[in-house]
């Protein structure tokens, strides 16, 4: 499928797929989105324990399992992030993706890179906070059970991909997810609130980044 690079609108770029007109991040700016909804809708209301586990849906371009390192040096947590992908995405678009220099973090750039080129479905450590593993996995494979205290739910939205958005699907992540777990998403579709709530989530809706009135954030009580 064809790829183009799109500046969204904070400066900081995405990948766009003009066959579906679907971008990996929001075109109303992609770093602003991943900060509003996964870190501060998810990431900073994990309770502070010594360990995290964060499992995403979509590990695509690994900005949010970039800017989850970064967050991850200014606290006390240790992080085992889990990023699941069925279609990695290919070191030529990669490349072209201004993420560390839109974060003034050039420091921090031998860590993106090897974000992505390190082996899939093995552990590394890349600090001594922040561990990574990458599963180059479809999403109805998944089958973890109380593993996760958090779930970043990024998937392609259901206009394009309807099957990743139902029950059947947050049902794994329910499994997935300690108790008092949660999963955020960008996503705020009545449908995909009901898909959630009929597997035993609670449900809040919440403001959502530029660009969304609202996003969801499921609680597995």
């Amino acid at each position: 499928m064809k790829r183009e690079i799109m500046i969204t609108s904070d400066g900081s770029t995405t990948i766009h797929l003009p066959d579906w007109n679907e971008q990996y991040h929001s075109k109303h700016g992609a770093i602003q989105e991943a900060y509003h909804v996964f870190i501060d809708k998810g990431f900073n209301e994990i309770a502070l324990t010594e360990n995290i586990s964060i499992l995403e849906i979509g590990f695509g371009t690994g900005l949010n399992a970039f800017i989850t390192y970064l967050e991850s040096k200014k606290s006390i947590r240790n992080i085992d992030y889990v990023g699941v992908e069925a279609y990695p995405v290919e070191n030529e678009d990669i490349n072209k993706l201004n993420y560390v220099t839109e974060l003034k973090v050039e420091n921090e750039r031998p860590i993106f890179d090897e974000m992505h080129t390190i082996a899939w479905e093995k552990e590394h450590q890349l600090s001594t906070k922040f561990s990574l593993t990458k599963r180059e996995q479809f999403f109805d494979a998944i089958d973890d059970v109380n593993r996760f205290n958090l779930v970043y739910y990024d998937a392609f939205g259901a206009r394009v991909q309807p099957e990743h958005w139902t029950a059947k699907m947050f049902q794994k992540m329910y499994n997935a997810l300690k108790i008092n777990g949660i999963l955020v998403t960008y996503a705020a579709k009545g449908s995909v609130r009901r898909a959630m709530q009929e597997v035993g989530f609670v449900v809040e809706r919440l403001p959502g980044p530029p660009g969304k009135r609202e996003m969801l954030r499921a609680i597995k009580k």
